[in-house]
């Protein structure tokens, strides 16, 4: 699963269940990812809807009133848009949550998001720049946008791992003995950066033989990465692994973790490394610098520069008590990043929303105390 749908199935089930009765509403049709969600018991409707269906926003408002919705939590271009209507129809507050950092919006997302600022009740951004984007591109006045960062269940990615667990994961990824596994978790995606890893690995494999390179996801470029790899020379150096159930599993099998992104919100993938203490080497993309520093947690290079993507991940291949050194700095950053924490401040959120009266909630949350939203976490 992407990071998205990973937030979904740690945030759900750890709602407090005698205060917060919480569902989920996919406008598009179940695939294979969705099963995890499935199988922890999450209520879930797919409402099977192409991206511009009018029929969304009525099978939308009977699922508000057959659940008797209090406030609506909504995620991604679609269900910002139709479920802003929803809410305004309904009279229930809207949370819009932005993952993405783009640099713009398509001039159809332009129109709606201008039409229905006046129905967005607060917009949480995972990110500074996300944060800027939402602003400047998606139109929301930036008093109503702050800046929440997500975080990971750190029981599953921070707790020690036996020799044993390690050796199992290496072997399913098919990692060799000696081999220095440099891995990243995933979308294909042109965000992510791949081909410059790809570049990189090249480069690295020259006097670093032992290197071998996993890139773990799906995405819409797989075809033209496998093709990049394989006119490289590279088709036994640099593995595809496709999707995985158990990301904690995988992650545990790196011996160096890398972002090599061209932008992004603040993925998901960068705590579960930080919380698992793994040695991390990343771009300079905004999202990133919000939680990694240089020299410290991570090694932080320039984006879109496979030179010196290849020139760090050889120094880290050749330094191994600096390795251990981030190893343990990350692991002491990702602790501040709590899943358990962020569902506290949203359950918080919930109920300062639904308990501002209708008639003046507009005018109340100019006004309203959210910071505990971007404080440490709350008990």
């Amino acid at each position: 699963m992407h990071g998205v749908k990973r937030l979904f199935s740690w945030m759900i089930p750890r709602f407090d269940p005698r205060g917060y009765l919480v569902s989920l509403v996919s406008l598009r049709r179940k695939d294979v990812s969705e099963e995890t969600l499935d199988s922890l018991g999450i209520d879930i409707t797919y409402l099977g809807r192409s991206k511009f269906d009018p029929g969304t926003l009525a099978a939308l408002l009977r699922i508000v009133d057959a659940k008797r919705i209090d406030v609506l939590h909504l995620h991604g271009y679609g269900a910002t848009t139709f479920g802003r209507v929803a809410g305004a129809i309904r009279g229930i507050p809207s949370i819009v949550h932005e993952h993405a950092n783009l640099t713009d919006t398509p001039w159809f997302q332009k129109i709606a998001d201008r039409a229905l600022a006046p129905f967005t009740d607060i917009a949480i951004a995972v990110s500074r720049s996300t944060a800027e984007f939402v602003v400047q591109a998606r139109l929301i006045p930036e008093a109503m946008v702050k800046v929440v960062y997500l975080g990971v269940p750190l029981d599953e990615f921070s707790r020690p791992r036996t020799a044993a667990e390690v050796a199992v994961a290496r072997a399913e990824l098919g990692i060799r003995p000696g081999e220095f596994a440099v891995g990243t978790i995933t979308r294909l995606h042109e965000s992510k950066g791949n081909s410059f890893l790809i570049d990189a690995a090249a480069r690295v494999l020259q006097t670093r033989p032992t290197a071998r390179f996993f890139l773990v996801g799906e995405g819409p470029l797989l075809g033209e990465l496998q093709a990049q790899a394989a006119g490289l020379g590279l088709a036994d150096r640099v593995v595809f692994g496709g999707f995985r159930r158990d990301v904690a599993a995988t992650l545990s099998a790196f011996d160096l973790s890398v972002f090599p992104s061209l932008w992004e919100g603040t993925p998901i993938t960068a705590f579960e490394a930080l919380a698992m203490g793994k040695p991390i080497v990343a771009t300079d993309a905004d999202g990133l610098l919000d939680i990694l520093t240089d020299h410290h947690d991570a090694v932080i290079v320039p984006r879109r520069n496979a030179d010196a993507l290849a020139d760090k991940i050889v120094w880290a291949i050749d330094h191994p008590e600096a390795r251990a050194s981030l190893s343990e700095q990350a692991r002491r950053t990702g602790q501040q990043y709590d899943i358990d924490a962020f569902v506290r401040k949203m359950e918080r959120l919930y109920t300062v929303l639904h308990e501002l009266p209708r008639s003046r909630r507009r005018r109340r949350l100019v006004r309203a105390d959210f910071s505990f939203l971007t404080s440490d976490p709350v008990s």
